[in-house]
């Protein structure tokens, strides 16, 4: 599910799980390995996807079929995985090699830096349209990168967005030219800051990163349990079985 290559002391992490690296427990658990990993034997991790397709977010017709308990442990480490992105001693890149709505933009939002190719490429967190309420963390998250203002627009509407307008607003960092220049240019980025002075880079980053820190620094067990609360809540449970015969007929 994972392609692992080494440019110099930047390691790309390349979700492989066609065709919409969609996100189920085991991809989620050989995320958070390989980011451990990468962080002990790597100067600086890019997170990159298929072209045209960074990722679509939960593999939700796998997801939809898991009772209470199974549901309730993926999304602990769900969550686990994205305190691993918001807390990796090194830098993180998001190559976002394409579209990247739902959880392929909130896996970004805790990284570094988040790159994107233009013209005709979405992104946003839709989640209210599936029924779905982001957690706590991502929405602190979200704020810190556009504003209170413009995370309330984006979360209430479940708005997807042109790659274009993500820029305008903050939620992404950079655009490339194409899908196939958003690594190299990732790859850029992690390598000027590799250029530093190390020690003062890192603890200047660490110092300006403590607040995603501390958002997981209390685990909220009664906001998680909220999460499973509404997956399985009629409406929602109707929304995602609507989504499911869309995406049948397509």
């Amino acid at each position: 599910m994972l392609n692992i290559i080494d440019h110099g002391n930047v390691r790309e992490i390349r979700l492989n799980r066609p065709p919409a690296n969609a996100l189920d427990p085991e991809l989620v658990e050989q995320i958070i390995d390989s980011l451990n990993r990468a962080a002990e034997q790597a100067g600086a991790v890019v997170v990159s996807g298929l072209p045209g397709m960074f990722s679509a977010g939960l593999d939700v017709p796998q997801l939809i079929g898991m009772d209470r308990a199974g549901m309730s442990r993926f999304w602990e480490r769900f969550l686990h995985m994205l305190k691993t992105i918001a807390t990796l001693p090194v830098p993180v890149a998001f190559a976002m090699t394409g579209h990247a709505p739902a959880g392929g933009i909130v896996m970004a939002i805790f990284g570094d830096y988040r790159i994107m190719p233009g013209g005709g490429f979405k992104t946003g967190m839709n989640e209210v349209q599936v029924g779905l309420v982001v957690p706590v963390q991502v929405h602190r998250a979200l704020v810190r990168a556009v504003g209170p203002h413009a995370a309330e627009r984006m979360l209430v509407a479940g708005e997807i967005m042109s790659s274009e307008k993500a820029l305008e607003i903050g939620l992404v960092d950079e655009l490339a030219e194409d899908p196939a220049s958003v690594v190299a240019r990732a790859i850029q980025w992690c390598e000027q800051h590799l250029a530093l002075p190390r020690a003062a880079m890192l603890r200047t980053r660490e110092m300006t990163r403590a607040d995603l820190h501390e958002l997981f620094e209390e685990g909220d067990k009664a906001t998680d349990g909220r999460f499973v609360d509404i997956w399985f809540s009629d409406s929602t449970r109707a929304a995602l079985n609507e989504l499911l015969n869309r995406l049948a007929k397509k």
